[in-house]
């Protein structure tokens, strides 16, 4: 069943909307969190510290797929919102051609160079095989990361949000299910761990992709449906590979954190694992509010329906301001226990140093809210190279105090982040309001 978003209360098309994304990303980043733990609880701080040692090149590599699977998603949604559904099948057709290629090129790049990028990251000696094991197996399945992500963006174009979270509780149940005999019945360490993960991601792409060639009658394909189009692909790429390059831009200087990270020792690298793998579960509800945002983006701009894009900012912002501040209280209130989630009593002296990084971080989420709901929506909007302006800017904040690691420790690598954050935030907002003025002015006798 598709779903409209615009028409009715912004407000409550996008809890209603959002509400199944979230869902979704919890549990993604649940069977994440399952490997983690396990790996810190039952192989102890050497092995945390090498699956988090990768964490800043899976960001890098994986998140700069699943970014342009989301901007190859952006063109369905508006001809889904114009009303224009024999276009909508032709750009379906486009991205499944783009997809293929991407998923081939990366996979193979990344393989082959893995333990080259690991050793240019510095990743300390005692954990850099542990790395290359775990980082390796999850690059292989890439294929099956951009399968599941441009096969839930189609869905979620068509206001679809529900069925990829339905596969997504599936991978979860199937990757813990694997992870506990892969690690304790079999023994195969942190390998185990990402096969598990590797494994789960295809059973969630192919559950997703049933669903986008059976379950809609307006994806129902025709003969001319598969024709080949330069023009369709160029606006594909378009908006697909500046989105991938936000992604991947900003991770760059990710990248250069954790290699400052990397300098400090194993003890910073699994306490930094710790905090990081709470947070980015923490932070799923602003993602899954920007995920919305670009859904609601698109068919707007599609339908021409100016009004609507204030009104549905103003609401999702109130709605990120809220949970913010319910964030903020919890981690004050349990922000020990939760670092202890991943790590074993061993490293129950790192629990100063991951609380640190924690409250930082969530003390700036405001900041963070602010990007996941303006880069979003602009990108929804059709403006994805703006977006990769603010990676850039990011990337820029985030190297430039990675410099200042080495000279001011760990407090500098607690800081990175919310200063990547505000440099972001300074050109998104008003980025914002430029793509209004644009679009007014582009079509000014609709919708006024």
């Amino acid at each position: 069943m598709t779903k409209d978003l615009t028409k009715g209360r912004p407000l409550t098309l996008i809890v209603q909307f959002g509400l199944p994304i979230l869902l979704g990303m919890l549990f993604q980043q649940l069977y994440n969190v399952v490997d983690t733990a396990i790996v810190g609880k039952f192989l102890g701080g050497n092995a945390l510290a090498a699956v988090g040692a990768t964490g800043s090149i899976n960001f890098l590599v994986v998140g700069g797929s699943i970014g342009i699977c989301s901007g190859m998603a952006i063109p369905i949604a508006q001809r889904f919102g114009a009303g224009d559904h024999d276009s909508m099948r032709k750009y379906v057709t486009g991205a499944a051609y783009c997809c293929l290629f991407f998923a081939v090129t990366i996979t193979a790049f990344t393989v082959i160079f893995c333990r080259q990028i690991l050793e240019l990251m510095n990743t300390p000696a005692d954990i850099i095989d542990l790395s290359w094991a775990y980082i390796t197996t999850i690059f292989a399945g890439i294929p099956g990361y951009i399968l599941y992500n441009m096969c839930s963006g189609i869905l979620r174009s068509l206001g679809d949000s529900r069925t990829a979270v339905i596969w997504l509780v599936v991978a979860s149940v199937i990757n813990i299910g694997l992870d506990l005999l892969f690690i304790i019945n079999f023994h195969w360490g942190v390998f185990g761990a990402a096969f598990a993960t590797t494994i789960s991601q295809f059973v969630a792409g192919i559950g997703s992709l049933w669903k986008v060639c059976r379950g809609f009658d307006v994806l129902k394909m025709q003969k001319g449906d598969w024709g080949w189009s330069w023009r369709r692909i160029w606006n594909l790429l378009s908006l697909g590979v500046p989105m991938g390059l936000q992604f991947s831009i900003t991770a760059i200087g990710s990248v250069m954190l954790q290699s400052s990270v990397n300098v400090l020792g194993t003890m910073y690298v699994t306490a930094t694992t710790a905090a990081n793998k709470v947070s980015i579960f923490l932070s799923c509800p602003l993602e899954a509010m920007g995920s919305t945002m670009a859904t609601y983006g698109g068919q707007n701009v599609g339908a021409k329906k100016w009004e609507r894009l204030g009104q549905g900012l103003r609401s999702c912002c109130l709605l990120g301001g809220i949970y913010c501040l319910f964030t903020l209280g919890l981690v004050l209130l349990v922000g020990d226990k939760l670092v202890m989630l991943f790590l074993d009593e061993a490293s129950l002296p790192l629990v100063p140093l991951a609380l640190q990084l924690l409250r930082t971080l969530v003390f700036c989420y405001v900041l963070l809210a602010i990007i996941h709901i303006f880069r979003n929506y602009i990108q929804g909007m059709g403006f994805s190279p703006l977006a990769t302006i603010a990676g850039i800017m990011e990337m820029i904040a985030r190297a430039g105090v990675s410099f200042l690691v080495p000279v001011y420790g760990f407090n500098a690598a607690c800081l990175a982040s919310p200063a990547a954050w505000v440099m972001a935030d300074i050109f998104l907002v008003p980025a914002y309001f430029y793509c209004i003025k644009t679009l007014k002015k582009r079509y000014p006798a609709i919708n006024e």
